[in-house]
């Protein structure tokens, strides 16, 4: 039931909003609406308990396995959450005097030499306020690189065709052409191509290492050495930095600019669009471009690095400093790990995906790169079942909802046809894991005996499968009262 079909005439939460008569004699009768606003009137209770309901059919991951690939939808530590929302930095005002921060610029100071460390980078800049964001400035950086040497016709950024869509995107938005490298048959970019497209028009190559088709390059210093010869600098997409955590750094395989997903592996809340943060690592020679405010010392105190004092700076991405409650969660979580806990991270999580790999192709399922060890994401791909029993992989996804689980990642990357994309975190346990498996075990055997109760899921849900098309056509976005009540 919707809220506005709860409402009754003069129905209000009356400690929450006393019963005031507000003077509008001040304002234009150009200003002033003709009709009341067509607001649901309900009691308080009322309220929590719709928005309560509507909160308890969102699959999340406090309720839900979420093995969303290349999302690392991980368990998000409340301890992380109720220490970020301490008096002392909710309170703080963005354009307070430096004097008045110490504490929280202390926090990012260490979180910046923190994220240093990880990635084997020079420096480091928070400033990005999500992933894509991370990876314009990237792009960006590379740009002002090229220009500051007066190297003008460097206008090609060489893109993976299994990379993030948001990696072309980025590139053009930064003034770069993109050029495609395809994937070999093993999972590895195609040497071959890579060394044929690369040329005195080369800016750089943007990767994602592990890959999103779940596999880590193994040529990843081969590609390194070939671009940099040609003149072109590595950018380094860190949405699967996961897989690697403590174990291997992007700055040691070679990469010149890196953006973290913190929102991803230092497992702060997310989904929905956002809240994020995409801070933004470099080597040395790109050190000079970071984007601004950075957090510096000066003696013994903290201050902020603004553009004037970097004037080579590609500038502000936001208004501020970053998403800053976001940068405290993920400082955080990176205190409670520690150097032990982050190589733990990447092992469990690469453990608990090759385990869950293991078992669905002991079970009959076909995995897209079935010679490889999965990273800490894998594919299965079901075009033999799409061929034999008419069942797609979006099939396979919406029935899943039925038995519980979120579904993984679909159609992603493009170059698997009907593919599943699987990232179980390191958060899941064995038993979550078996319960997976066995769900999939059983959808297959529907499709196989019963086609279209597959095809036609969910059937336990509050809403049926939508039209997709339909639905991106004829967008239904607000409520309309009846004629009735109009």
């Amino acid at each position: 039931m919707l809220i506005h079909e709860q409402s009754r005439p003069g129905r209000r939460a009356s400690a929450q909003a006393p019963h005031i008569v507000a003077d509008c004699s001040d304002l234009p009768d150009s200003l002033r609406r003709k009709h009341r606003a067509a607001l649901p009137e309900v009691s308080e209770l009322q309220a929590v308990r719709h928005y309560t309901r509507l909160s308890q059919k969102n699959f999340s991951i406090d309720t839900h396995f979420y093995p969303l690939g290349s999302c690392t939808m991980k368990y998000n530590p409340r301890a992380c959450n109720s220490l970020a929302s301490l008096p002392g930095f909710v309170a703080r005002h963005p354009a307070a005097p430096e004097t008045h921060g110490q504490g929280i610029m202390a926090c990012l100071y260490e979180l910046q030499d923190m994220l240093k460390v990880v990635t084997g980078m020079h420096a480091v800049s928070l400033a990005p306020a999500a992933g894509a964001q991370g990876e314009f400035a990237g792009v960006s950086m590379i740009r002002s690189y090229h220009d500051a040497r007066g190297d003008h016709d460097r206008r090609e950024v060489l893109v993976p065709d299994a990379a993030h869509g948001t990696n072309p995107a980025s590139a053009i938005m930064a003034g770069f052409n993109v050029r495609e490298i395809p994937t070999g048959a093993n999972g590895d970019v195609d040497i071959a191509a890579l060394r044929d497209a690369v040329g005195p028009h080369t800016a750089g190559i943007m990767l994602t290492n592990p890959s999103t088709v779940g596999v880590f390059d193994r040529n990843i210093q081969a590609i390194a050495e070939t671009v940099h010869e040609a003149g072109g600098l590595l950018y380094y997409d860190g949405a699967n930095l996961n897989a690697i955590l403590g174990k291997v750094r992007p700055g040691d395989m070679g990469f010149d600019v890196i953006h973290m997903n913190l929102h991803k592996t230092f497992s702060t809340p997310h989904g929905g669009g956002g809240p994020g943060a995409g801070p933004v690592g470099v080597s040395e020679r790109l050190e000079p471009y970071l984007p601004v405010p950075l957090v510096s010392k000066r003696g013994d105190d903290y201050c902020w690095l603004a553009k004037q004092d970097r004037p080579d700076s590609i500038g502000h991405m936001t208004a501020f400093g970053g998403n800053m409650g976001i940068l405290l969660r993920a400082y955080i979580y990176a205190r409670m790990l520690g150097a032990e806990g982050m190589r733990r991270v990447s092992e469990y999580s690469t453990l608990n995906a090759n385990y869950l790999q293991a078992r669905l192709r002991a079970a009959g399922f076909q995995l897209a790169y079935p010679n490889r060890r999965a990273s800490h994401e894998f594919i299965v791909t079901l075009k033999k079942e799409a061929k034999e029993w008419g069942v797609n992989a979006m099939d396979f996804a919406k029935r899943l909802l039925d038995y519980g689980f979120h579904a993984p990642t679909t159609y992603f990357p493009l170059l698997v046809p009907e593919c599943l994309l699987i990232e179980p975190t390191e958060s899941e346990s064995m038993e979550a894991l078996d319960a997976f498996v066995d769900a999939m075990i059983s959808i297959r055997k529907e499709a196989q005996e019963d086609a279209e109760l597959v095809k036609s899921a969910p059937h336990r849900l509050p809403v049926r499968r939508l039209d997709d098309v339909r639905a991106a056509r004829q967008l239904d976005l607000a409520w309309k009262p009846s004629a009735s009540e109009a």
